[in-house]
Parts: structure tokens; C-alpha cells; sequence
């Protein structure tokens, strides 16, 4: 039996039922016989409420079995999989529900107040509500499928549906044309992929998971690590001795993480770091948000050449750059990735030469994709076949890319995306805002923290009071690490006669 023919999640059951697939936060194994079933049982139950290849399941779940379970029983029946940020508040998920046409919806109890909100917001029929505990209102998820036997009807592949920013502020799926292949068949996309980083098929690997698997990447590498038969082992909550305690226990070989987490391990006391043993590590992967070069400098002076970071999309394509290679060019990005296209084009699309200074294009292969909902964003963003994310960065002559300046507008702080549209919206409907923006400012710790800058009604007084009304209000509508840190007030905000307000100003 070669390695190769038989990776896959249902291959490895069959040919290894007893291979430990994942590894839940409890320290409970389950088998790939075990995940296989699960996911069986949970694609049956989708498609007994009536789902069909393109519906759209919407779940908010914590890292564990259970996520990992559902989210391949929705994907071997041709499902879209809205995976919810778990700190968002009931009229949040409720749009999600909405704007995804979800036709089913697992949730687990921590969540359940929010859950609840939002799918009655949703107006979402009780019979498609499912949680793992108890959830007023929702059927148990051992339910879903529950009594029927062997695999669902009809099984292709389906997708994740990721949420970014779209141009009204509000977050907008990213949507990809089902492929219609055979879940069984490993798409060659994720074993290339994964020989970027130098991980193959088995070969020994174990896959620590320290981050929620809501976000694209973390999501994409436990699916890809499960799918090559690397051992996954989840995370409910990060902490970085723990972290260093399972990769010790687990021999873990590779993991994701972003800046903030490098910062927590290395802030730990000497004797805390040295007491794991973490040289079983083949790679730990970084992205997200920019790495500050002292912290990844002391970062591989303790693990040494394994940290490898890269620059990608949701959207698709990006680069990569392995330790030696950012020692001797630190500050890029890397190179752009096999089948990835990486350009760097004027204001009016052309190429620019190494060295100038442009928007930051990407292609992945031949794949494309459009924003749910939202042409004008799809339109905005693409010039012919190449897509930008609004990065501004240069090529040098050996195509290596390096990054001037993120988006304009978008925030990253601890590796989480947030949208200051989304924001703006939400404090430009309490009655003492006449004006308002949002944006990032320095923090040492999380790499940017949330600033408000307001420009009050001519009634309403500037100061602590209003800073406190004004968050309490924002609190109710956003979730709490939308929440701006701190709110200054000005008479006027810079804008032209359009309207278009001057953000780089008020940095």
C-alpha cells in the first residue's frame, strides 16, 4: 500500500482505521475510523433535512471533535461551511445566517445566548438548529443523522465560505464554484501546499493547533494535516506553556501561529522554555500579521531554522520565505508560492520593475472566485485575472516580495483581521456621533489596538462620560475585540469635498 494512494480522510480509514486522527483539547483520541463515521453519520443528517450540494451549513463551535466532524460531513456532500467567529453577538451571526442562506446551523452551549438570538433574528426553522449541550430550542447534534447507516447519498466536495470585508462594511463570504470531485480525492493543491513547508503525506507529522479554527489558515492547515494523515492536535484556548507542553507530549512537527503568540512563548521565565523539549518541530508556519524581526530572530535563536512565514489571502495565492532565506533578505515576504502568481502594478495596472513600489497583486493557478453578494467588490479588486488586497510592497530582482504597507484601513491585532467600516457603521447610529473613524494605532503587544476618533453633536460634551456611552452602545451591536481601546475627539474630520475622509491625517 503506497503513502500516496491512500491519503484522504476516508482512504486512511479504510486502509488505517486506527491511525489517531485528532487529538481533542480533553486528550481524548479519535481514530480516522472514528472521524469518518462521525462525519458519515453528520452528512447523512444534512442531507435527511433536505441540504443539496451549493446549501450553506453556518457553525459556531469550539476547537474539538465535534468541529472537525461536522465541518467534513458538510464537506464530502457538497456543502458550503461558514465557520462563525465565536465572539461575535447574536445580530453579527444572525447576518451570517442570512447573508450565507445557511439552511443549518450547529452551535455548541458556551454559545448558547448568542445562538439563540441569532437564529431567531435569522428566522432559521428549529428543525435546522443543532448544539453540542444543551441549547434551548436546538436538537442534540448526536441527532443529526442519527439511526441511518453507510455513507450519504451523494457525496462531491464541497467548500468553506470564509467571510472578509466587503465595501458597505459588512463581512462578505468569499464564495469558490464547487469543483464537483470526489471528496475522496485529496485535491494535488493541498500536498503541494504542504511541500512548500517541507510536510508530506504521514512521514511521522503530528499538527498542533493552538489557534481557533474560524480563520482561514488555521482551518486549512488541520483539513489539509487530517487529509495527509498528520495527526491533529487541537487547541481550546492558547496558552503558550501548554503549547510547549503538547509538543512535547505529541512530538508535534509543525504548527501555525501568529506574532502575539511568539511574543507570549518568549516572554515565558528561561526555566519554563527549557524544561520542553521541542526539537521534534520540523516547522512552525507565521502569518497573519508582520513579524517584528527581533522577535523572530529570538524565536530562531530557541527553535532555530524551523520558522517559516508566509503572506496569503483568504482569496487565494501568496508567498513564502523558510528561515535561511529571511536571514539573508529580513523583511520579505518570500517568493511566491508553485502555481501562485505574485505582481506588483501601478495605479493604472501595469507591472512594475524590482524595486517600485506598487499595489501588491496575487493569482492562484487558474482559480477564481467572487465576493457573496458583492460585485462591486469583486470588480474593485481584480485587474484581468490578478487580484489585490490593497498591500503596497516591491518585488526585487529575484522575486522575492517585500511589503511597504498593509491596507489602508484594515486592522490586525493579534493576527485577527478587523474592519473599521464595520465599526464606523455601528457608532455613526448613536445620536451624540456627527462623524467618525476608526483606525489602528501601535501596540506592542498585539501589534495594533483600536482607536475611535469622534467628532461629537454640537449638544453632546467630549470626555469620559461620552467615551463610556459610546462603547457601552458599541458593545450591544459588535464584539468585544471590535471594541475600540481608546476614543479621541475632534471638531472636524479631514475630509475632501467628496466626502472621502484622509485616514493617513489622522494617523
Amino acid at each position: 500500500m503506497g503513502a500516496v494512494a491512500s491519503i484522504g480522510l476516508w482512504n486512511i480509514a479504510r486502509d488505517r482505521p486506527d491511525h489517531p486522527a485528532v487529538v481533542d483539547p480533553g486528550g481524548h483520541t479519535a481514530t480516522y475510523r472514528d472521524l469518518a463515521g462521525a462525519a458519515d453519520r453528520y452528512g447523512r443528517g444534512f442531507q435527511s433535512l433536505g441540504l443539496r450540494p451549493g446549501d450553506c451549513v453556518v457553525v459556531m463551535l469550539p476547537n474539538g471533535f465535534d468541529l472537525t466532524s461536522v465541518y467534513f460531513g458538510a464537506f464530502q456532500t457538497g456543502l458550503y461551511v461558514v465557520m462563525v467567529n465565536w465572539h461575535l453577538v447574536g445580530a453579527e451571526v444572525a447576518y451570517l445566517i442570512e447573508d450565507s442562506g445557511a439552511k443549518a446551523f450547529v452551535a455548541h452551549e458556551r454559545h448558547g445566548e448568542v445562538a439563540t438570538e441569532a437564529a431567531a433574528r435569522a428566522g432559521l426553522p428549529a428543525g435546522a438548529r443543532f448544539a453540542v449541550g444543551d441549547v434551548p430550542g436546538f436538537a442534540p447534534l448526536a441527532t443529526l443523522g442519527e439511526g441511518e447507516t453507510g455513507r450519504p447519498d451523494v457525496r462531491t466536495a464541497g467548500s468553506p465560505m470564509l467571510y472578509t470585508s466587503g465595501t458597505t462594511g459588512r463581512p462578505k463570504g468569499v464564495r469558490r464554484a464547487l469543483s464537483g470531485a470526489d471528496p475522496d480525492e485529496v485535491p494535488p493543491a493541498a500536498t503541494w501546499f504542504f511541500g512548500i513547508f517541507g510536510l508530506h503525506p504521514f512521514d511521522g507529522h503530528v499538527h498542533l493547533c493552538g489557534s481557533p479554527m474560524y480563520h482561514t489558515a488555521v482551518l486549512n492547515f488541520v483539513v489539509n494535516s487530517v487529509q495527509l494523515g498528520h495527526t491533529a492536535v487541537l487547541m481550546d484556548g492558547w496558552d503558550a506553556e501548554r503549547m510547549l507542553a503538547l509538543v512535547a507530549r505529541h512530538r508535534v512537527t509543525h504548527s501555525h501561529l501568529v506574532p502575539t503568540q511568539f511574543r507570549r512563548l518568549l516572554a515565558l521565565p528561561e526555566q519554563v522554555r527549557a524544561a520542553y523539549d521541542v526539537s521534534s518541530l520540523r516547522v512552525a508556519i507565521h502569518g497573519a500579521a508582520p513579524c517584528p524581526p527581533e522577535v523572530k530572530r529570538r524565536m530562531l535563536d530557541w527553535w532555530g531554522p524551523v520558522v517559516t512565514e508566509y503572506y496569503a489571502a483568504t482569496e487565494g495565492g501568496g508567498t513564502a520565505i523558510t528561515a535561511d532565506e529571511w536571514l539573508a533578505r529580513p523583511g520579505s515576504v518570500g517568493r511566491a508560492w508553485p502555481g501562485s502568481v505574485v505582481r506588483v502594478l501601478d495605479d493604472q495596472g501595469r507591472e512594475l520593475g524590482p524595486g517600485e513600489p506598487g499595489l501588491v497583486y496575487l493569482r492562484m493557478g487558474t482559480s477564481t472566485f467572487e465576493y457573496h453578494q458583492d460585485e462591486a467588490k469583486t470588480r474593485e479588486s481584480h485587474v484581468g485575472d490578478l487580484f489585490t488586497l490593497g498591500d503596497l510592497g516591491h518585488l526585487d530582482e529575484d522575486g522575492y516580495l517585500y511589503l511597504h504597507d498593509r491596507k489602508a484601513d484594515l486592522i490586525i491585532s493579534g493576527g485577527v483581521n478587523i474592519y473599521p467600516a464595520e465599526i464606523e457603521n455601528e457608532l455613526s447610529c448613536h445620536p451624540k456621533v456627527a462623524d467618525v473613524a476608526v483606525i489602528g494605532v501601535p501596540n506592542a503587544d498585539w501589534g495594533e489596538e483600536i482607536k475611535a476618533i469622534v467628532a461629537p453633536t454640537p449638544d453632546a460634551t467630549p470626555g469620559t462620560a461620552l467615551t463610556e456611552e459610546l462603547l457601552a452602545f458599541a458593545a450591544t451591536r459588535l464584539a468585544r475585540f471590535k471594541l475600540p481601546r481608546t476614543v479621541d475627539y475632534v471638531t472636524e474630520l479631514p475630509r475632501d469635498p467628496n466626502g472621502k475622509l484622509y485616514k493617513r491625517k489622522l494617523r
